[in-house]
């Protein structure tokens, strides 16, 4: 049987111990471990490797001993328990060893999990499991987690209320974070709040977010969008000296002014723009972009953004002999005067 959507998702929940076997696929190793760890976890409990009741089986060595899967589905351990045989790498060469076991598997005998890298609709292994009348096949891709996805994170990580902008920011960082870093800022976050009956605030998920490429850059934006020209030249050259890229600057204040060009020629104007922003702003930045925004006019951000563009076919230019991060230096000081005239 194939799961997707909300039946996967409930799946993970509550993974069920009845089934044969689940298949978990899927390009992204990284999701597909972490689903494969929840699933493990929730069916034979923390102590299950400890206890022995977990048996990991390589790819590899099952292709060449094929009786070792069903060693470990039929073996009885020293500890009582639901027991997990674990297949990491599978591929459609090891579908026919795999469909012999679930075959020959009857109740209480071990789960088989197996996982597998990105597999076509027409792959051996996954039609067994699709098609198995006792195994389930679930594909993990990179979507970002659901709203339910992140109420289930929280109710495990015991925070149960939660303030609408904080709702806002933890959607916003569930889209830009692999799924054990956000796991992690849940964890970080659930120690934060520890013993606090205060409803989790934006301000505190910002607190909580690891640092990324955007929040390093973010005071060379804040500095050019506000107009503070002498502030450039030094934060210029210590974004330099980090190994920043001219291009990498440029990219950013590029996504920086095209943010507030949408915000400040939205109708009603920036407030109401900013409601419908997507992926939404939270936390402090939300409120400086804000007040940057009603700062410009319109017409002033579009010819920044012109600005930048130029800036850019300059960096690209096969004639270019000028130091690359001296253009871009001048083209923030050029969008700072700008600011200034508005």
């Amino acid at each position: 049987m194939k799961l997707t959507g909300r039946d996967a998702q409930a799946f993970f929940r509550k993974p069920d111990p009845t089934r044969a076997g689940v298949l978990l696929f899927g390009e992204d190793a990284m999701r597909v471990a972490h689903r494969r760890q929840e699933v493990i976890g929730a069916l034979v409990g923390p102590e299950g490797e400890a206890e022995m009741r977990l048996t990991r089986i390589p790819a590899s060595e099952l292709r060449r001993d094929p009786a070792m899967l069903n060693d470990a589905i039929k073996s009885q351990g020293f500890f009582p328990g639901p027991r997990v045989a674990f297949v990491e790498d599978a591929g459609d060469g090891l579908t026919e060893t795999i469909r012999l076991a679930l075959e020959d598997w009857r109740e209480g005998d071990a789960q088989v999990i197996v996982t597998a890298g990105q597999l076509a609709a027409k792959s051996k292994l996954r039609k067994l499991f699709e098609g198995h009348r006792n195994a389930l096949s679930i594909g993990i891709y990179s979507d970002p987690p659901g709203r339910d996805e992140i109420e289930a994170a929280l109710r495990k990580a015991g925070l149960e209320q939660v303030d609408r902008a904080a709702w806002d920011a933890l959607e916003g960082l569930a889209r830009q974070l692999e799924p054990g870093d956000f796991r992690q800022v849940l964890e970080k976050v659930s120690l934060y709040k520890l013993d606090d009956p205060a409803p989790l605030t934006a301000e505190e998920v910002t607190a909580c977010a690891p640092a990324s490429i955007e929040a390093e850059l973010d005071d060379i934006l804040h500095v050019v969008a506000e107009g503070r020209s002498a502030e450039i030249g030094p934060l210029v050259q210590r974004l330099e000296g980090q190994g920043v890229a001219p291009v990498t600057l440029l990219i950013m204040a590029m996504r920086h002014f095209r943010v507030l060009y949408a915000l400040a020629s939205a109708p009603g104007g920036p407030q109401a723009g900013l409601q419908r922003l997507r992926p939404p702003l939270f936390g402090p930045r939300r409120d400086r972009m804000l007040r940057q925004a009603q700062g410009w006019s319109a017409d002033g951000l579009e010819a920044a953004l012109g600005m930048l563009m130029d800036t850019d076919l300059s960096l690209r230019s096969a004639g270019q002999r000028a130091p690359a991060m001296a253009l871009v230096e001048r083209g923030f000081v050029r969008l700072a005067w700008l600011k200034g005239r508005r």
